[in-house]
């Protein structure tokens, strides 16, 4: 017989469960005397390591737009919240607790989220976007991942202006399922953050030049048919080249992904399905 968990037997078993997951994270931040980024700096540091600009409204399947068009008032509430933000050396950014809870009370609308294997809504939604953001930068530095969630088992909505491998993205959930980032250079960098009507603008800088410049590239992308449906995979690696030689310092294997369509598989290209030998191997 399958075990239940506490969030599966209710709304209110569910908000008890969620009460608790939030004060376990409190309690273990509060053990381990985490020294977070919380420095502000209205000079922006010189070098610029990264810069990224993501579509805000974007056609996501069937779903209502009108969660795209709340997405946008909550990552305008989030964004003076992170932008000029300070990650000093032996500091960890931690996306929520610079954000805090997204509540209605402070303005946020009902956005789009992911409840499982399906899109859902609920108060602040569309965080994620900010996230992803943010990752996608950081992966362009020499800064360390410590906590990383991503929706990798599925393939939720068919590509709409993809800018970005598919597979590097984020999930977060306030505040036990975190995006955190650890300086362990000598450097400072910095966040700069900001929306406009159609972009959420980033920026991560620094305050001296990087010696090293990164890729981030994908292979063996396409689409496989399996016996329960259409499956989505690729390799995507990060590369980093000295910016003094030339010479390639490491090509690393970040994140294999092999994720099932869960939308109506007519919208994916047909040129880009691919035997499903290699990948049956590959399990």
């Amino acid at each position: 017989m399958r075990r239940l968990h506490l969030y599966q037997l209710g709304p209110r078993a569910y908000a008890l469960s969620r009460k608790k997951e939030i004060f376990k994270r409190n309690f273990q931040d509060q053990m381990h005397r985490i020294h977070f980024a919380q420095t502000y700096s209205e000079a922006c540091l010189p070098v610029v390591v990264n810069r990224h600009n993501s579509l805000i409204r974007r056609k996501l399947g069937e779903v209502d737009q009108q969660l795209q068009e709340n997405k946008a008032v909550n990552l305008a509430l989030a964004a003076p919240r992170l932008t000029h933000l300070l990650i000093r050396p032996g500091e960890t950014f931690s996306f929520w607790h610079c954000v805090g809870e997204c509540t209605a009370e402070k303005g946020y609308r009902e956005g789009l989220t992911i409840s499982g294997n399906h899109p859902s809504s609920g108060i602040g939604g569309g965080m994620c976007q900010m996230t992803n953001l943010i990752h996608w930068m950081v992966l362009h530095s020499s800064l360390t991942i410590t906590e990383h969630h991503h929706h990798g088992r599925f393939d939720l909505f068919p590509d709409f202006g993809r800018q970005v491998p598919f597979g590097t993205g984020t999930s977060i959930v306030y505040n036990y399922l975190d995006y955190r980032v650890e300086n362990r250079t000598s450097d400072t960098f910095q966040l700069v953050i900001e929306t406009n009507e159609r972009y959420l603008c980033g920026e991560l800088r620094c305050d001296h030049p990087q010696p090293l410049k990164y890729h981030i590239y994908e292979q063996d992308s396409g689409f496989t048919w399996e016996k329960d449906g259409a499956y989505r995979h690729n390799i995507v690696r990060r590369k980093a080249i000295n910016k003094a030689s030339g010479e390639v310092a490491f090509d690393q294997e970040l994140i294999v992904n092999h994720a099932k369509v869960m939308y109506d598989p007519k919208l994916i290209d047909p040129a880009l399905f691919r035997e499903s030998g290699f990948w049956n191997r590959q399990k």
